[in-house]
């Protein structure tokens, strides 16, 4: 058996900035407040399917609190979401894909024929060319 061992002469933490945030980020807040909103829950509600207080779900929606990692997945996949690890390289992409999908969600990127009529109109006419 062999036991390596190293002396530093350096120190590696010197200079290392802690990764633990103050909060999590505004804009993941707001969407976790919409998407509990959407369901018609109140953080009370959200709070007791998971088994957790309502002060805790006060708490992370205000930024006071960070959530370990756990607990904001379950708080996700509650609200029918999900945390995914995304190359840097592709978040644009993904963000693009984020917003044709809300886009989609409120109609405003729906396909439409391209000779699509008024929708109160009576479509009951056989449609007709016109030259």
């Amino acid at each position: 058996m062999y036991y390596i061992v190293s002396i530093m002469t350096y120190d590696a933490k010197q200079g290392v900035k802690p990764l633990r945030q103050k909060a999590l980020p505004t804009e993941m807040r707001q969407a976790l407040i919409l998407a509990r909103r959407k369901r018609g829950w109140s953080q009370r509600d959200l709070a007791s399917r998971l088994g957790i207080g309502q002060r805790h779900i006060s708490g992370i929606e205000s930024g006071k609190i960070v959530p370990r990692y756990d607990t904001l997945l379950e708080i996700v996949r509650m609200l029918e979401r999900d945390l995914i690890v995304v190359p840097r390289a592709l978040v644009p992409i993904v963000q693009s894909l984020v917003r044709d999908h809300l886009k989609d969600e409120q109609g405003e990127g729906e396909e439409r024929s391209l000779y699509a009529t008024d929708r109160y109109e009576d479509n009951s006419q056989e449609p007709r060319d016109e030259v």
